[in-house]
């Protein structure tokens, strides 16, 4: 069950990622801590920004940081807390959550794969899908309560598959490519992935040098991997050793980026099916042109 909570990090404990904290302050944070301003200007405190991006870059992690840096309650919601095999479950369900997030406002509502609850209704062949996503958009755009105060934030490995209908104005209109960490970000999440163990001396810039195109979560991989050898060295030792440049170096040998795949998928359609420019971030990334 989704529950209501209170996160304790906030945008410091974020890797990198300046651009995209800066939509979201934009978009959020700002008109949170300013509502004067922005309703001087006639414009609403809600709305929905989704992110996308491969798997792994800290989407779910950006959305808890974002409740976290304005002090805001956090409600996560999987598929598991929607979809229900019982005709009208789902909506009922989702609706709900809804509601829970509008009594307890100022409140993040985060949804994670919505391309698996909004997919384009073309592709599907039952009308409880559809009326999934017609429940969906009628409760984004506030139609039986307001939704003040409750900002709406999704995370997508596949935006192609959302129903078009989640970009309009006052719903998901504000889109963010969430793309791997850049150098300075793979250095500041090495530095906290490590910052608690026992290290000597680590090149941070040397690892972050070598570990293109590499996500939050393989990054991670690597760590982990060295934790897990040097643990079971410790166990022959009888000593906890430090973990060195040279451990981490080992463990990359034996990984390979998992964004790769994510990205030879995402440029197709960024080449031949992006008549909006909705992907033009990924060509910018990739340094394509259409």
């Amino acid at each position: 069950d989704s529950d209501v909570e209170r996160p304790d990090i906030s945008f410091d404990d974020v890797g990198g990622m300046d651009s995209v904290k800066e939509e979201i302050r934009m978009k959020i944070i700002h008109p949170l801590e300013h509502p004067e301003i922005f309703q001087a200007y006639g414009k609403k405190i809600g709305g929905g920004i989704l992110m996308y991006g491969p798997p792994g870059c800290g989407k779910t992690y950006l959305a808890r940081a974002t409740a976290g840096e304005v002090n805001a309650n956090f409600l996560s919601v999987g598929l598991h807390d929607v979809l229900n095999m019982y005709i009208g479950q789902s909506e009922s369900n989702l609706h709900e959550l809804f509601e829970m997030a509008r009594e307890n406002q100022p409140c993040v509502l985060f949804f994670d794969e919505v391309d698996a609850l909004g997919a384009s209704r073309s592709d599907m062949r039952h009308s409880s899908s559809r009326q999934l996503i017609n429940q969906f958009l009628a409760e984004m755009d506030g139609v039986n309560a307001s939704n003040e105060g409750v900002l709406i934030l999704a995370a997508t490995n596949a935006p192609w598959h959302l129903d078009s209908a989640f970009r309009r104005p006052g719903r998901f209109d504000r889109i963010i490519f969430v793309p791997p960490p850049d150098r300075h970000a793979r250095r500041a999440i090495l530095e906290i992935l490590l910052q608690d163990k026992p290290v000597e001396k680590i090149e941070y810039d040397k690892i972050a040098r070598k570990t293109e195109g590499f996500s939050g979560a393989d990054l991670k991989a690597i760590v982990d991997l060295a934790v897990e050898a040097k643990l079971s060295e410790a166990m022959r030792a009888g000593h906890p050793g430090a973990i060195t440049t040279g451990d981490l170096l080992t463990s990359l040998k034996r990984l390979t980026p998992t964004t790769k795949e994510w990205f030879a998928t995402a440029r197709n359609y960024a080449l031949y099916a992006n008549q909006s420019g909705i992907y033009d971030e990924i060509l910018a990334f990739l340094k394509l042109t259409r």
